[in-house]
């Protein structure tokens, strides 16, 4: 069990770490951490909003899988497997509701330098016209 505590609070850790990097802003585009879908790795600025929305409930599944892991110690065999599984699928779920929210607000998000559906209904329409 004592393995099981521990690769549970290693993916706590790293969920964690991930979470925080996000929530601040230091989380850069990358193949293999944050939410990376085609909304979010539309430009730096949707990534940098997705990944500060979904960072919250990020957080609450590190927290989840620490708790799984305190849990797979504490119960003994049997019921210290079933803490796990339910934790890890815990952490999986909220983990995904937090994605799921934040690449819906990744995709309300404009793209930079974009002035609306037509030039003639905002302040810089005089940028849109043709020279």
């Amino acid at each position: 069990m004592l393995i099981v505590a521990c690769v549970l609070f290693l993916f706590a850790i790293v969920v964690a770490v991930v979470a925080v990097a996000g929530l601040t802003g230091r989380l850069p585009r990358n193949r293999w951490a944050g939410i990376r879908t085609p909304e979010s790795l539309r430009d730096d600025a949707t990534f940098e909003l997705a990944n500060r929305v979904a960072a919250p409930t990020m957080l609450a599944s590190a927290v989840v899988l620490a708790l799984g892991g305190v849990g797979a110690i504490v119960l003994g065999t049997i019921p210290g497997i079933a803490a796990a599984v339910v934790a890890l699928v815990a952490a999986l779920v909220i983990a995904g509701i937090g994605g799921s929210i934040a690449t819906r607000a990744a995709a309300a998000l404009e793209p930079a330098g974009a002035c609306g559906q037509s030039c003639g209904g905002c302040s810089l329409k005089d940028s849109c016209e043709q020279s």
